[in-house]
């Protein structure tokens, strides 16, 4: 039987990008759900054209445009077996979807995350600032979950009934981490899958301001604080 394979795109001004994304998206995907950020370029126009379903989510934030997709997917009569995280800046290779779906499919593995190892990634594709906060957060995660994650990267494959059951509510710089604590603390099963990482089109909302970064370290170590302490 055919498993049903949708991919969850949220996008805040990739006019430039998202088109490329779309394309370099392997054909076995059943549907590609852009979630438009409330952006105020041609993101939604360009996103239409290449060929994805186009959601409005008009409150800001990377949680906000994952929750409207997981919305959408709820509607839908025939639910997918697989959900698949992407970002829509070009930064990861689309095409390697089918690494990060394969553990899912052949050994049975609950959750995946494309990990953007150093030796695969373009130089000044990650900040100072998302390597040390990666790091930081994935010992912590070591150090009070016996976590084997070495990475929060946003490529990521997960079972739709396993996303299910871990009730994200994150709506903004937390969602990725709340994704695996809550895997950690359900025991779900996961692995890592290294992954080729370039320089993204455009500029980073998050990890290219001095705010932004800030403002996600806080998110991901509360996140992690209240996971910790949580009996």
């Amino acid at each position: 039987m055919k498993l049903i394979i949708k991919v969850i795109i949220p996008a805040y001004n990739e006019q430039n990008s998202i088109a490329k994304v779309i394309h370099d998206i392997p054909k076995l995907v059943d549907e590609i759900i852009v979630v438009n950020n409330n952006s105020t370029d041609k993101t939604k126009e360009n996103a239409s054209q290449a060929g994805a379903t186009v959601l409005l989510e008009v409150k800001k934030g990377y949680g906000y445009a994952c929750l409207k997709g997981m919305h959408y997917l709820a509607q839908q009569k025939n639910k997918p077996d697989i959900v698949v995280f992407l970002d829509g800046d070009y930064s990861d290779y689309p095409e390697q979807l089918i690494k990060i779906i394969n553990p899912i499919i052949h050994h049975h593995f609950d959750f995946v995350i494309g990990t953007r190892v150093k030796a695969l990634r373009e130089k000044g594709a990650m900040t100072p600032q998302q390597i040390f906060g990666n790091k930081l957060a994935t010992f912590l995660m070591t150090l009070f979950f016996n976590a084997n994650f070495t990475d929060l990267g946003p490529f990521r494959a997960i079972k739709y009934d396993t996303l299910l059951a871990l009730n994200m509510e994150d709506k903004t710089y937390g969602w990725t981490v709340e994704m695996q604590l809550k895997a950690l603390k359900q025991k779900i099963t996961y692995t890592e899958v290294p992954i080729n990482y370039r320089n993204r089109i455009g500029v980073s909302k998050v990890s290219g301001t001095i705010k932004g970064s800030v403002l996600a370290g806080i998110k991901i170590l509360g996140w992690i604080f209240k996971y910790s302490f949580k009996k």
